[in-house]
């Protein structure tokens, strides 16, 4: 008799993004996001975090203060790693899971790259202005958007 207590795909890529969250160094917002083919291939993972060669130690992670000695103006959003994370050529048709609904900017490298589905854990700045700007762009752009509701389960991965 076969398992019947398996993950569906949707828990499964969306603990993909999760998981790979978990390499954020963010002290406040921890996000993944994990980018996946029509045929549930997963073409690339990401987390938001300062880039390349830039140390975690000598950037910001403040959220209030000078611009500057914030960390808005240097860290890489989840989705947008995803997306410089993937080596291949097309992404058209793909689908993102990601642990926070995206912000604008981030939008607007979805949209370009060709996916087409946004699957999403927390919207929390819902209706701030970059938010509406960013669902008034995918709805424009005709992109699906869905908030996948916690299932309750729990994954355990002993190391």
């Amino acid at each position: 008799m076969k398992n019947t207590n398996y993950l569906n795909w949707d828990e499964y890529f969306m603990g993909i993004a999760l998981l790979s969250a978990k390499r954020s160094k963010d002290p406040n917002t921890c996000v993944g996001a994990c980018i996946v083919s029509p045929e549930n291939r997963i073409l690339s993972v990401g987390y938001n975090g300062m880039p390349r060669g830039c140390s975690d130690d000598e950037y910001p992670w403040e959220r209030e203060g000078d611009d500057l000695e914030t960390k808005y103006f240097y860290v890489c959003h989840a989705e947008l790693n995803a997306i410089l994370n993937y080596t291949g050529t097309n992404m058209k048709g793909a689908r993102v899971y990601t642990t926070l609904f995206p912000c604008n900017e981030c939008t607007k490298a979805l949209i370009q790259a060709g996916i087409t589905e946004v699957i999403y854990q927390s919207d929390k700045y819902d209706l701030t202005p970059a938010n509406i700007a960013a669902k008034r762009m995918f709805a424009s752009a005709g992109v699906t958007l869905r908030q996948l509701p916690a299932t309750g389960k729990n994954i355990t991965i002993a190391l």
